[in-house]
C-alpha cells in the first residue's frame, strides 16, 4: 500500500509540473521528467526507485512506443528507410568514437571506454515522440525520419552491445545463446515473424476480436498482440520497445486502429506513462557531481553533439532543409531508458568502474531532460519560418 502513496505523489506532481511548463509555452513532458528529480533522492526524497515503480515505468514505455507505432505512417517510413538507416548508423558510430576516446582521456581502460561509448549509442525516441505529438509534427518528414532512425538505432545498439559482450568475454549471455552469430540469426528470424504478423496475423486477429461480445475486446486483443511482440523481442535479445513499436504498426493497418489508439492513450497517459517519465528523474543524485564535474560536462557535451550532428548532417544529405535537419538531430539526442538499461547491464557485470556509475546516470538524465527543450526550440523555429513564407 505504500506504493499507492508514491503513485498519488507522482501523478499529482507530473500533472502540476506538466501544466506549469505548458503555461510557459514549453513541452509538458519536461515538467513530467523533472517531477522525478523533485520527488526523488536528488531533492525531496519522498519517492525512491523501487521494483513497483520500475514495473509501471517499463509498461509505460511499452505503451508509449505502441502508441507511436499506431500513429506512424508506414509508407513514409518505407520512403525514408535509407535516411533512417544512415542517421542511425552514424548516430551509433559517433558516440562510440567520441565518448570512447574521451573516456580514455579520463583514465579508463580501452574496453571500459568502449562500453561507455556504447551506453550513449542508443537513442530513446519515447520523449521525442511526446514533443512531436504536442507540436503536431509526428507525421512530418522529420518526425517520420526520427521514428525510423530510432528503431534502426535500437537494433544497431543491441548488435554493438552483443558484439562487445561476445568478443570481450564479459557480460554473460547477450541473447538466447552464447553464440553471437546464432543470436543474430534468431533476431533476424524475429523480424521475419514480425512481417508475417503485420501481413496476415494482425488483420485476422482483430477481425476475430470484433466478433467477441465483451467490452473493449478489440483493445484487449491489440494489447495482447503488442505485449506478446514486446515480450518476444526481449526474449530473443532485442529491446521490448522494438516489439511494442512494431505491434503498433501492425494494428495501424487494421480498421480498428482508431478505437485502439483512443483507448490505449487513456490507459497510458492516465497512469503508466507519467510514472515512466518520473522514474527517469528518480535516478538522479548529486553526490558525485562536484567530484566528477569535468567528466560530466565533457560527456554531456559529446553526448549532445554526437547525436545532433549525426541526425542533422545525415538528413541534409538526403535533401532535408537546414531546419528539418536540426529537428532530426534534436530528436535523436535523448538517451532515456535505453541508455539506463545498458548502463545497468554494465554495472551488474563490472564493465566499467563503479565509482563513475552515478555520473553516467546523471549525464544520461541531463541529456534526456535537455532533449525536449532543444527539440521544441527547433520545431518552433521551423514553424515560425514556415508561417513567414
Amino acid at each position: 500500500m505504500h506504493f499507492l502513496g508514491e503513485l498519488i505523489l507522482i501523478l499529482i506532481t507530473t500533472v502540476l509540473l506538466g501544466q506549469l511548463f505548458s503555461r510557459l509555452n514549453m513541452p509538458a513532458v519536461i515538467g513530467q521528467l523533472l517531477s522525478g528529480s523533485v520527488l526523488g533522492p536528488a531533492i525531496l526524497g519522498l519517492v525512491h526507485p523501487n521494483n513497483i515503480v520500475s514495473l509501471f515505468s517499463e509498461f509505460g514505455v511499452i505503451l508509449l512506443m505502441f502508441l507511436a507505432g499506431l500513429e506512424s505512417d508506414l509508407d513514409l517510413l518505407k520512403k525514408y528507410f535509407k535516411l533512417s538507416f544512415t542517421v542511425a548508423t552514424i548516430g551509433v558510430i559517433l558516440p562510440v568514437v567520441f565518448i570512447g576516446i574521451a573516456s580514455m582521456v579520463f583514465g579508463m581502460k580501452f574496453l571500459e571506454a568502449l562500453f561507455i561509448g556504447i551506453v550513449f549509442a542508443a537513442t530513446s525516441v519515447s520523449i521525442s515522440v511526446v514533443v512531436l505529438q504536442e507540436a503536431h509534427q509526428l507525421h512530418s518528414r522529420a518526425g517520420t525520419a526520427i521514428l525510423g532512425a530510432a528503431v534502426v538505432d535500437d537494433i544497431l545498439a543491441v548488435i554493438v552491445l552483443s558484439l562487445f559482450t561476445t568478443f570481450s568475454h564479459e557480460g554473460g549471455k547477450s541473447g538466447l545463446t552464447n553464440n553471437f552469430f546464432l543470436n543474430l540469426l534468431i533476431e533476424a528470424a524475429y523480424f521475419v515473424v514480425v512481417w508475417f504478423i503485420y501481413k496476415w496475423v494482425a488483420p485476422y486477429f482483430m477481425k476475430l476480436a470484433e466478433k467477441v461480445d465483451v467490452n473493449y475486446a478489440v483493445v484487449i486483443a491489440s494489447l495482447v498482440l503488442a505485449l506478446a511482440m514486446a515480450w518476444a523481442a526481449d526474449f530473443v535479445g532485442l529491446s521490448a520497445v522494438v516489439g511494442a513499436f512494431f505491434g503498433g504498426l501492425a494494428i495501424r493497418q487494421t480498421p480498428e486502429y482508431k478505437e485502439v489508439n483512443s483507448s490505449v492513450s487513456v490507459i497510458g497517459y492516465a497512469i503508466f506513462i507519467p510514472v515512466f517519465f518520473a522514474d527517469i528523474g528518480l535516478s538522479m543524485t548529486f553526490e558525485s557531481f562536484f567530484k566528477d564535474i569535468w567528466f560530466i560536462i565533457v560527456m554531456t557535451i559529446l553526448a549532445l553533439l554526437s547525436k545532433f550532428w549525426a541526425g542533422k548532417y545525415s538528413s541534409e544529405m538526403f535533401g532535408f532543409t537546414k531546419d528539418e535537419g536540426n529537428i532530426v538531430g534534436a530528436g535523436m539526442i535523448s538517451r532515456g531508458e535505453v541508455a539506463l538499461i545498458v548502463a545497468q547491464i554494465g554495472i551488474n557485470h563490472h564493465l566499467f568502474p563503479e565509482d563513475i556509475y552515478s555520473s553516467l546516470i546523471l549525464v544520461i538524465i541531463v541529456t534526456t531532460v535537455l532533449s525536449p527543450f532543444i527539440l521544441n526550440h527547433f520545431i518552433k523555429k521551423h514553424q515560425t519560418e514556415m508561417a513567414e513564407k
